[in-house]
């Protein structure tokens, strides 16, 4: 996939995050696999109102052509996501409400969500029966120690869709735009659907 391409698919998907409330302020970061690498927004930019000066190049190795840009932070997550699964060609990073809240909520390290007929929106599950694990990890401003940590759980636990950062939101994967789309918008809804079911138990209990 040629850069302009995947810089115009994720300005797209950008406005419809945003419109959505998913990326307050200046919050979050999107990414696509290129045929020369990977292209990543810039630091400090409104994700509704991207274009092409808010995203950085960068070759396959990760290093960066010229820009002006900051790179963010989290562009080092962006690459491990995409070492760790090699099918990969989109991570959206969003900080929903629903996403910060429920990752301090739980205290372990998984969200296993089930019984929801919403899990059948992302590939691979087939039945609200299934379960569908979102891996936890505690935020970290150290993101080569926080990729560090997401490597080692995909060795024993491989990721498949998403994971949740602590305090911070969520980032999911994709092979093309609109499954990482559909794949969002679905964790999303099981996500601020799971808040007001935990809300419920805490009124019954």
């Amino acid at each position: 996939m040629h850069n302009n391409t995947a810089i115009s698919e994720l300005i797209e998907a950008g406005k419809w995050i945003s419109q959505r409330g998913w990326v307050p302020a200046t919050g979050g970061n999107f990414s696509a696999r290129t045929n020369t690498g990977f292209v990543v927004t810039a630091s400090g930019f409104d994700k509704g109102q991207l274009g092409s000066h808010t995203f950085i190049e960068l070759d396959h190795i990760g290093n960066r052509s010229a820009s002006a840009a900051k790179p963010s932070a989290e562009t080092e997550l962006h690459l491990c996501m995409y070492k760790l699964i090699p099918a990969a060609n989109y991570v959206l990073h969003t900080h929903s409400i629903a996403a910060t809240v429920l990752s301090r909520v739980i205290k372990g390290h998984c969200l296993d969500l089930h019984g929801y007929e919403m899990q059948k929106s992302l590939t691979g599950i087939t039945s609200h029966l299934d379960t569908l694990s979102i891996p936890i990890f505690d935020n970290d401003q150290d993101i080569d120690r926080l990729s560090l940590l997401v490597s080692d759980h995909h060795l024993h636990t491989p990721i498949e869709h998403s994971v949740l950062i602590r305090g911070h939101g969520l980032y999911v994967v994709g092979r093309t735009i609109g499954e990482v789309r559909r794949q969002l918008e679905g964790l999303e809804f099981l996500l601020a659907c799971e808040i007001e079911r935990l809300k419920l138990v805490g009124l019954e209990s």
